[in-house]
């Protein structure tokens, strides 16, 4: 059942109260069910086939398709009153890729999402500057029909919003990343123990979030050189400094979810057409520098050469 919109006692319930009773007509306000134009956006045929059908035959006019280019070539080159996307098309969340296009070509069409995951709701609340509302898979004909006529009737026009990249977040963002990460080292009980200053546990990160943005703006998948370098320079600084090899980890876990949390706070500016694709490149990134600070820190808490038995006990003193 929807999850989105209750059924209590067999009454739908939507935000704020109950859903007005389905009219039976054919007039919404000053448009017509023939003259609202209908983009529904599915991979599954089945669903595809069986959603239009009770879409037309409820009078509206429906343009059904099965990918994400497809929906973007039919935004690109027709008007729509209603925009209908499954969450998940081909990919994980590219459903919010094909909202991102609608809200910028047509802002005054409404958006509805369509979702099999429950536990996705918290994001899609945050995301309601973009997004009119969403429905929790399997969703029943009436309910469809009752949603749908209701924001219709609610149309309002939208000012699209100013929407930022990931990489603009964490550069906008940067002072507050730091500081959070700090408080999570310092409130965590070994590496909050370290005997040492507040500036040598985030000396890094500004270097790290600068070379993160950078990453992420150039669009490249490719992890620089000098950002490899950099990393294991820390593993090798951070073994002087008395961390355990586990602590390097917490140590980025710490980070990435300061990182997180400034993302998860700024959703509603997100600009989703880049979102899961930067995210998926932050993550690589922190995981292979991470292997390449251990290793550092490995080779040389366990030297097998003189010189790095040398390199280890001169920067222990």
């Amino acid at each position: 059942m929807i999850r989105r919109c209750c059924v209590r006692n067999g009454n739908l319930r939507a935000r704020g109260g109950h859903l007005p009773k389905r009219t039976g007509g054919v007039r919404m306000g000053p448009l017509s069910k023939q003259d609202t134009r209908v983009l529904f956006v599915d991979d599954e045929p089945a669903i595809l086939l069986t959603t239009s059908a009770i879409l037309r035959s409820d009078g509206y006019q429906v343009t059904a398709v099965g990918t994400v280019s497809d929906a973007l070539r039919e935004i690109a080159g027709s008007k729509f009153n209603l925009l209908i996307s499954d969450l998940n098309i081909g990919h994980p969340s590219d459903g919010f890729t094909v909202v991102s296009a609608m809200r910028r070509t047509q802002p005054d069409c409404v958006t509805l999402i369509v979702t099999g995951f429950p536990g996705f709701e918290t994001a899609l609340k945050a995301l309601q500057s973009q997004v009119d509302d969403y429905l929790i898979k399997p969703v029943p004909a009436l309910t469809l029909l009752t949603v749908v006529e209701h924001k219709l009737l609610m149309r309002e026009s939208h000012r699209v919003a100013e929407t930022k990249r990931v990489s603009q977040l964490i550069e906008d963002h940067k002072f507050e990343i730091v500081q959070q990460a700090l408080r999570g080292m310092l409130a965590h009980p070994e590496l909050g123990a370290l005997p040492i200053a507040d500036e040598q546990r985030i000396e890094d990160i500004p270097h790290i979030l600068a070379e993160l943005v950078a990453m992420l703006e150039s669009g490249s998948a490719e992890i620089l050189q000098s950002t490899l370098h950099g990393a294991e320079m820390r593993g090798r600084k951070r073994y002087k400094l008395g961390y355990t090899a586990p602590m390097l980890a917490t140590h980025v876990r710490i980070l990435e979810k300061a990182i997180y949390d400034v993302i998860h706070k700024n959703l509603a500016s997100v600009n989703l057409s880049f979102f899961m694709f930067e995210l998926k490149q932050l993550n690589e990134s922190l995981a292979v520098q991470l292997e390449h600070t251990i290793k550092a820190y490995m080779d040389v808490a366990n030297p097998s050469s003189g010189l790095e038995t040398e390199w280890a006990e001169d920067h222990r003193q």
